[in-house]
Formats: C-alpha cells, sequence, structure tokens
C-alpha cells in the first residue's frame, strides 16, 4: 500500500521560505514520477511542479516558475518543494502524488496515489 506524507508547510510571511517534504513508503520510489499540486479554499486542486523519476526532469506551473524548486531523494524516498519568494497567493494546502510511470505530468489524472496535503499560509 501506497502511503505519502507530507511535512513542512505553515504560516509564513510574504517574501518568505518554505520547504515541504513528502515521504513516500510502499512503493519503489526511483520508479515513479512525483508532483506537487495545491488547492486554495474555492478553488479547484491545480499543478505546481512535477519531476521524473531520476530527478533530471522537472516542470512547472508558470505561477511558480523562477521561485518554486522540486527535487528528489531515491535513497530516502523523498520529494521536496523548496518554496521561495512565497505570496499570499500561495496560500493552499499542497499535495504531493505518485505517478504512474516514471515520468511526470501536469495532469492529475496522471497520478495515482495522494497524500493527505499540508497547509501552507502566506501572509501579506
Amino acid at each position: 500500500q501506497v502511503q505519502l506524507v507530507e511535512s513542512g508547510g505553515g504560516l509564513v510571511q510574504a517574501g518568505g521560505s518554505l520547504r515541504l517534504s513528502c515521504a513516500a513508503s510502499g512503493l519503489t520510489f526511483s520508479n515513479y514520477g512525483m508532483g506537487w499540486f495545491r488547492q486554495a479554499p474555492g478553488k479547484e486542486r491545480e499543478f505546481v511542479a512535477g519531476i521524473n523519476w531520476s530527478g533530471g526532469i522537472t516542470y512547472y506551473a508558470d505561477s511558480v516558475k523562477g521561485r518554486f524548486t522540486i527535487s528528489r531523494d531515491n535513497a530516502k524516498n523523498t520529494v521536496y518543494l523548496q518554496m521561495n519568494s512565497l505570496k499570499p497567493e500561495d496560500t493552499a494546502v499542497y499535495y504531493c502524488a505518485v505517478a504512474y510511470t516514471e515520468w511526470t505530468s501536469a495532469r492529475r489524472a496522471d497520478f495515482g496515489s495522494w497524500g493527505q496535503g499540508t497547509q501552507v499560509t502566506v501572509s501579506s
């Protein structure tokens, strides 16, 4: 059974930084692409960043490009999201997810397992 546990969320002022972590178990982690999504109140869950099995290919939503960095440590079965220059509009629950293949995607339908989410709140 795949389990994903996110951590690192919290309250931060605009311009600040946070680093999210997602620890995975129940799968051969290095075989799968990973992604981060977020959902703000009253909005659809949206893609934030994705990374392929090796970490050599990454994708970002335009809204976070240049501010967020996704990375992974296959030895630790963990994917990270470094968030810098945070803005109030980044406030959301952040979810990590496992892709069905070794690649990654911006489409929710390409991800099969999801974590429980971690709250990120950016104050102005």
